[in-house]
């Protein structure tokens, strides 16, 4: 007896489609599927001959071919591939203006980079520094302190965490920083080192890097302003403390504002882990000016008040800041931070009592403009996808242009409000079905259901659940219709993940798909899965159908 072919789990979905476009015919012609095209895809700029390339690229039937139709089976090949994929495919590539200053654009960006687990007994790697790279990231961070014979280290200071040479980092950076993005590379030096050590480390950051090292100002026909990515194609940028002119008495140089400093600077209850030991201002000569002189654009100061910083900051000036004092001033003063963002960069890192570096959400503090939201690139779950998805776009640069409302001086605005809109967008969801969900290792098919969540402004986010199937990996449906209203779709993020219902009230991670609001295709579409880590399930996926206007 013939055994039928396990089928896909879209196959029955999609040929209900395709009979009703192809009305009783065999095949379905060119005038069909550009009638699909537009009414269901949505993608009005279609024509006769965007459909007719279609049946080029997907049929192979020679006489549906040359009769200008699509077989049920070329029709299938066209609905699972990137054509019909939910991440619109115009986004894989740059697309967006990167002229505008820097403080205009949300920068893909690393906390404590070296770290390959915790933050105490952790293995610092080299690998990390490669990894954070091929992920995008522009802004990668390194902890300096004195090494033995003269050779400043990285590690977590006060740890037990392994230690790597300064120089090795160097070279590597060097040999990865545009592998996968032209667009500038920030150096976050965390810097504790001596004097002497800190000559050293100027001198390997000229010798090593080169030309691509920004060692002066660029000449450009705006004063006033930071440079663009564009303006800093294939440079790498230092972002550290600097002396002030004619000041032979300020503290060491290179030396960053303390993440376990500013931590105190929140009234913490508990003593930091890492407390560094401060020297005290002592004359220095010249000789720390070296890298002091290598910091051009990414000057860090101590952030006193948004009074202070518009009286007293300059543009080529940055703040960094603990999660929790960023929370406090997001929550407090929104429409604030909005607008100091709109004229400085500030970096936002995770809590120094986030020992297991486990991460923060980082939407609450791109909600208001902040550039450099760091987060542990080593540690999975929800925060990573987020960013992850955030940076898909526009090529996955790293640098991704901020939405309008967060750059706009001409009005204020406030994410912790709703009204921004007068008429939000609706956005409807059809989770329709799954297809080749990943197995446990014991081999059980799953219960899966798929939560559907919106990160954005506070009055966006939101969460929905399918109900659950039984028993089913290979082909689960779910026909769930979710419909939400949304005030700032441009801030907002779709996270799809699918679950193992374990329990009452109990679930597992099965895998997950997460994509700005604005990178969303319309119509019928397919969402790829991924694992926990990042990497691609294929060929699991979910189809679904968006409507949103």
């Amino acid at each position: 007896m013939k055994k039928n072919k396990p089928p896909s789990s879209r196959r029955a979905e999609i040929q209900h489609i395709y009979q009703c476009y192809a009305s009783g015919q065999t095949n379905l012609p060119a005038c069909a599927l550009l009638r699909f095209l537009h009414m269901e895809q949505m993608e009005l700029t279609a024509n006769q001959e965007t459909a007719e390339g279609l049946i080029d690229r997907y049929e192979i039937e020679e006489t549906a071919r040359a009769s200008r139709s699509l077989t049920f089976e070329g029709f299938l090949r066209y609905m699972e591939s990137k054509d019909c994929c939910v991440f619109d495919q115009s986004h894989t590539s740059v697309y967006q203006d990167m002229d505008q200053p820097l403080c205009n654009y949300f920068i893909s960006s690393s906390h404590n980079t070296y770290l390959t687990g915790d933050q105490l007994i952790g293995k610092s790697h080299l690998d990390a520094y490669v990894s954070a790279l091929r992920k995008g990231c522009r802004c990668l961070e390194i902890d300096c302190w004195d090494g033995p014979d003269m050779e400043p280290v990285v590690y977590h200071g006060y740890t037990l965490t392994t230690k790597i040479l300064f120089k090795d980092v160097i070279t590597t950076v060097e040999q990865h920083a545009f592998e996968v993005s032209a667009y500038p590379v920030i150096l976050s030096l965390e810097n504790h080192c001596s004097q002497e050590q800190q000559v050293v480390m100027a001198q390997y950051l000229t010798s090593i890097l080169g030309e691509k090292l920004l060692k002066a100002p660029l000449d450009l026909p705006t004063s006033g302003e930071l440079p663009s990515p564009n303006d800093l194609k294939y440079k790498i940028l230092i972002k550290n403390k600097k002396l002030r002119p004619h000041s032979e008495t300020e503290e060491i140089a290179g030396r960053e504002e303390s993440e376990d400093e500013e931590e105190d600077d929140e009234e913490e209850d508990e003593e930091p882990l890492t407390k560094s030991k401060f020297w005290s201002p002592k004359k220095t000569g010249s000789k720390k000016k070296a890298l002091s002189d290598l910091v051009i654009y990414t000057r860090s100061v101590k952030f006193i008040s948004f009074s202070h910083s518009k009286d007293n900051q300059n543009f080529y000036e940055n703040t960094s800041m603990g999660e929790k004092k960023a929370h406090k001033l997001a929550k407090a003063s929104g429409p604030e931070f909005v607008q100091y963002n709109q004229r400085f960069l500030s970096r936002i890192y995770p809590a120094g009592s986030r020992t297991s570096s486990s991460n923060y959400n980082p939407q609450e503090f791109w909600n208001v403009g902040s550039q450099l939201v760091a987060l542990n690139f080593q540690s999975v779950g929800l925060p990573m996808d987020l960013n992850n998805g955030c940076f898909q776009d526009n090529g996955g640069c790293g640098y991704v242009l901020k939405p309008a409302v967060l750059r706009s001086s001409q009005r204020s605005f406030d994410p912790n409000c709703c009204q921004h809109r007068l008429r939000p967008t609706h956005l409807l969801l059809k989770v329709i079905s799954g297809s080749n969900l990943p197995v446990p290792r014991s081999g059980k098919a799953l219960d899966p259901f798929v939560r559907v969540e919106i990160q954005g402004v506070v009055s966006d986010s939101r969460r929905r659940n399918t109900d659950t199937v039984k028993n089913n990996s290979l082909s689960p449906r779910w026909d769930a219709d979710m419909n939400f209203s949304i005030s700032v779709p441009e801030l907002c993020l779709i996270r799809f993940s699918v679950r193992d219902q374990t329990g009452l009230l109990s679930s597992e991670f099965v895998g997950q798909y997460t994509l700005p609001f604005t990178s969303m295709k319309k119509g019928y579409r397919w969402v790829p899965l991924l694992s926990r880590d990042g990497s691609s399930l294929d060929p699991a996926s979910l189809f679904i159908f968006v409507w949103y206007s």
